[in-house]
């Protein structure tokens, strides 16, 4: 997948809260630095994200986006 947006950071998936429509993702980034995103539950399903996995944060603006 390519995308414009510059920021981005690689880490793993190290924890996935869900609630009934939003879920809370943490990414480990390195170096003992992590990461949280609320994205959709559906999004979270679609994008198989769940600990131990590799994905990617994509910061743009005051938003922060998940790609696998």
């Amino acid at each position: 997948m390519e995308i414009s947006a510059r920021n981005q950071l690689k880490g793993t998936v190290t924890d996935v809260t869900l609630g009934a429509v939003m879920a809370e993702v943490t990414l480990d980034i390195g170096n003992g630095q992590h990461i949280v995103s609320v994205i959709t539950k559906v999004s979270v399903e679609r994008l198989g994200l769940e600990p131990g996995v590799e994905a990617t944060a994509i910061i743009k603006s005051s938003e922060v986006m998940l790609a696998r």
